[in-house]
């Protein structure tokens, strides 16, 4: 009677093996894709809520970059600037002894907005340190493209320093290297 139970153990065995990897796929499959469509749909969730942030901050946004165009009101004296606002100021056809200052020592003035201001007839920072509010504004006014830049930045206390020999946090910075145009 005892002689089949070797085989019948060892078949059981099998058995139970096969059961358990069985119960183990099927609790895979249903766990294991339930928790993946469970974390899908929070990064969904928040991909979305990404979206209706981004869509609103575009619609806050626009209006802004526009405005410049419209025209806006940069030295604030109640005049929304134009071509024809202020005074132009004083403007030399070429750099003092052949050789003009490193306006990219003021804050707001990069490579390009240095040759603007020397296609205007801007090469010395004592040029800049004498403009009044008047003056500005109309630099303010033409600078195409950085309209407003002179007034944002206060170039004007800037070359002041520069010009009677001073330096700025942001000249030695420049000096330094640390500045990329």
């Amino acid at each position: 009677m005892f002689q089949n139970w070797g085989f019948l153990l060892g078949e059981i065995w099998v058995l139970l093996a096969l059961a358990a990897l069985l119960g183990l796929l099927a609790g895979w499959i249903i766990w294991g894709r339930r928790n993946n469509y469970a974390a899908e749909n929070a990064l969904q969730d928040k991909l979305n809520a990404c979206r209706v942030e981004l869509n609103a901050y575009i619609a806050r946004e626009t209006p802004a970059v526009a405005a410049p165009e419209v025209g806006e009101d940069y030295d604030g004296d109640g005049i929304v600037e134009g071509k024809n606002e202020g005074t132009r100021p004083e403007a030399l056809s070429g750099p003092r002894g052949g050789v003009s200052d490193d306006l990219k020592q003021i804050k707001g003035v990069g490579a390009k907005m240095e040759i603007l201001c020397n296609e205007l007839g801007f090469y010395h920072f004592d040029q800049i340190a004498a403009w009044s509010g008047d003056e500005v504004a109309w630099v303010d006014a033409n600078l195409e493209g950085f309209k407003g830049r002179v007034t944002r930045d206060d170039w004007v206390a800037q070359a002041q320093v520069l010009a009677a020999g001073g330096t700025t946090e942001f000249a030695e910075k420049v000096a330094k290297g640390d500045v990329n145009y």
